[in-house]
């Protein structure tokens, strides 16, 4: 009986009812949860931010996407998040700009920056009082950061003995270092019977760090590489990206809020890092590190392609990004970024 109907409507019909049959089965819905990972400190506070105001929630439930669930985890390192991201056990990650330039290389594009986060310093402080530079540095010293090799502070660590030794030496401090993460390195440089006698940190730790009289800084990243750069950004993979329009739009508009969010109030934004860290330093304190030293929030990238240009050269990465624009989705292609 149905196959007399088909028939008998006519073959316009039919052939328009084919043309709809792709069309409906690749209308799929986007993901009910989308899961992301921070670190630790203060330059992923505009993350801290989206998790603790919900941010995500809001702008999904305004792109129309209901009420879907948003997980957080913490890591300690770029090379984890990087893992996780592979092994599909979150859709966003973050973290400092040699990991995310391994990883777009690694994938041949498949993995790109979705937004700047920061631009923030990264102090290289020493408790030795012989090292005033790390043409100092001896095979006594230990020098402690996030990963070995991979980590932002590693080629940056890299860059500055390229820079004071010459470029066939940048991996020449390179045996001096050891994995830690940033709240036992401080720890770990603070006291007085750990053999690490340096710790390449982030803020607040670098800061904290500092306040001890033993405590110098020896390199200073805004220094070596000629002025204010990023730090931290996130990244996602093309598939989850293409997938997932609105849930990804939906992130980056949480971000740009709670970046405007810590720039309008810095000392709310204080209390909030404060009370979700759990942090033993008072508001004041954090909120002078926010107005007072060279911390500032922007999902603008900034001076990108001198760690791009420097991982390629030295054969850390095997693809050289024509501009920055080639490591990020479109969604930032219209910022003045470098």
């Amino acid at each position: 009986m149905i196959q007399k109907i088909i028939v008998k409507v006519g073959k316009p019909f039919l052939v328009a009812a084919l043309l709809i049959i792709p069309l409906v089965s690749t209308v799929r819905a986007e993901v009910n949860e989308v899961r992301l990972a921070k670190q630790y400190g203060l330059s992923y506070l505009s993350l801290i931010v989206m998790e603790e105001q919900k941010l995500i929630e809001k702008h999904a439930k305004k792109a129309g996407l209901g009420d879907i669930k948003v997980s957080w985890a913490t890591f300690s390192s770029g090379s984890v998040m990087n893992d996780a991201l592979l092994s599909g056990s979150v859709d966003f990650a973050s973290g400092g700009v040699a990991p995310l330039l391994k990883l777009w290389d690694k994938t041949k594009g498949e993995v790109k920056g979705v937004a700047a986060i920061d631009t923030i310093p990264l102090y290289l402080n020493s408790n030795n009082p012989a090292v005033k530079s790390i043409k100092d540095l001896t095979d006594n010293d230990r020098i402690a950061l996030p990963a070995v090799k991979v980590s932002i502070q590693a080629v940056t660590l890299q860059m500055a003995a390229a820079k004071q030794f010459g470029q066939k030496s940048y991996e020449k401090l390179d045996k001096l270092t050891v994995s830690m993460k940033h709240p036992d390195a401080q720890a770990a440089l603070l006291s007085p019977k750990s053999e690490i006698t340096a710790h390449f940190a982030s803020p607040p730790f670098m800061f904290q760090e500092l306040k001890d009289p033993r405590v110098h800084t020896i390199v200073n990243s805004f220094d070596l590489l000629g002025g204010p750069h990023t730090f931290d950004v996130v990244w996602a993979h093309g598939k989850f990206h293409n997938a997932n329009p609105k849930t990804y739009a939906a992130v980056l508009a949480a971000l740009e809020e709670a970046i405007a969010f810590i720039n309008k109030d810095k000392h709310a934004a204080a209390e909030l890092y404060v009370k979700a860290s759990k942090s033993k330093e008072p508001v004041e304190v954090i909120y002078g590190y926010l107005t007072k030293e060279p911390i500032g929030y922007t999902t603008t990238p900034l001076n990108i392609t001198k760690y791009s240009d420097f991982m390629y050269e030295t054969g850390s990465i095997t693809n050289r990004p024509k501009s920055w624009k080639d490591l990020f989705f479109a969604n930032v292609h219209g910022k003045q970024g470098s």
